[in-house]
């Protein structure tokens, strides 16, 4: 087991660098046009995947090669600092992966993962399809539902899934479904459904508020057949784990929510580095800007709301990172992945918000991206669960109680 270090191995400082230059070369000159057009950004995702920052082999070493949890901090903040929509673009897939690799057998994770990214010069995609259009902070109200059919060994697959990154569009799709409705959340399951699946399609496209460069849609299942080898874990665990339930004994987190626990932690370096992106040039305007005479950062209504946000900033970032740090060792008491989002969304959502008071009319306007960044924070309050749910997550941890 690793100790809790806040500083940075050599080689995580050279991640740090590398995709830093990438934020600020070759994303952020693309951020306005790509949130403009609200279209997958595909020449954009074969860049990262032509200089490595995309693909399952980067996944793999962030995510298994680091006892330490703070490389997947270290890049998905400096992503986000570079743009939320674009890195959203990028790390997408990694939901589903995430997914494989919760539920999956190591067989399945070494089936599937890689063609979730395809290759540098025929990219692909995954999506974890979760929430339904009825259902989504609440799993227990899922309806899409998965039977099975014993005489061909094939699962099928009816329903609809809601706001999904990636959805429709992904070659490998990661499906929760409700195996045993009357077991609720803890009769779920999650399956693979393989390329070009008949049945499979995609729903309305959602137009968002932010995060435009991220494709979201829902995704539509029916009668969608996929052998009995695309259960992530296989038959045996599963009957396994629903005879446990069903007698009454403690089971393991339904599949949506290991899937949400283990990336909690990464979607506020997130938040962070949308927050960072925000502070830092409302500092640099200060400087710049001069009123009455003098730049205005040598007002204290300047003064003490840039302090603020670089204190805020700080204090969700050392959340984050112990949290990953506490995920790696899997030492989680309190809920401090749910902490570390929920503060670090918060953070996000005030400083952009402060970023454009800062900026007075000018931030207002889509001259300057402060606004395209305060559209793109309020996502950290809603997805992977909302900051009331975290509340709940928190709430419950604290306290032994099941609060509802």
């Amino acid at each position: 087991m690793s100790e809790f270090s806040l500083a940075l191995t050599e080689d995580q400082v050279t991640l740090q660098k590398w995709i830093h230059d990438f934020a600020e070369t070759v994303m952020r000159p693309q951020a306005h046009e790509w949130d403009e057009r609200e279209e997958v950004p595909y020449e954009f995702i074969q860049e990262a995947a032509k200089i490595g920052l995309y693909g399952w082999e980067f996944m793999a070493e962030m995510m298994l090669n680091d006892p330490s949890g703070q490389s997947m901090m270290v890049a998905q903040e400096e992503l986000f600092w570079g743009d939320a929509g674009l890195g959203m673009a990028i790390m997408g897939t990694g939901l589903a992966v995430a997914g494989i690799a919760a539920s999956g057998t190591s067989d399945q994770v070494a089936e599937w993962v890689p063609q979730c990214y395809g290759t540098p010069d025929d990219v692909a995609f995954g999506a974890f399809c979760a929430s339904e259009p009825d259902a989504g902070s609440d799993v227990a109200a899922y309806r899409l539902r998965a039977k099975y059919d014993e005489a061909k060994d094939e699962w099928v697959l009816n329903g609809t899934k809601a706001w999904i990154t990636n959805g429709g569009i992904a070659d490998i799709h990661v499906v929760v479904a409700v195996v045993e409705p009357e077991l609720r959340s803890k009769g779920h399951a999650s399956f693979i459904v393989p390329p070009n699946t008949p049945g499979l399609s995609q729903g309305q496209k959602y137009k968002k508020h932010g995060l435009r460069a991220s494709h979201t849609a829902e995704v539509v299942l029916e009668d969608v057949r996929v052998p009995g080898s695309c259960l992530l874990g296989g038959k045996e665990k599963l009957d396994a784990r629903l005879a446990r339930v069903r007698e009454g004994k403690r089971g393991n987190s339904q599949a949506a929510m290991q899937t949400f626990e283990a990336t909690r932690p990464a979607v506020g370096s997130q938040a962070v580095g949308v927050a960072r992106a925000a502070f830092e040039f409302s500092l640099d305007y200060a400087k710049e800007r001069k009123a009455f005479g003098r730049a205005i950062i040598e007002n204290q209504s300047i003064a003490f709301i840039l302090a603020d946000m670089a204190t805020e900033i700080d204090a969700a970032r050392l959340l984050v990172r112990r949290a990953a740090w506490l995920g790696k060792q899997k030492k989680f008491k309190y809920a401090e992945g749910s902490m570390a989002k929920l503060k670090a969304g918060r953070v996000a959502v005030h400083s952009t918000e402060r970023a454009i008071q800062i900026l007075g009319g000018y931030g207002y306007t889509r001259e300057y991206p402060v606004e395209r960044w305060h559209r793109d924070s309020k996502i950290f309050d809603i997805f992977e669960g909302t900051e009331q749910i975290q509340q709940l997550v928190i709430a419950r941890a604290i306290s032994g109680i099941r609060i509802k």
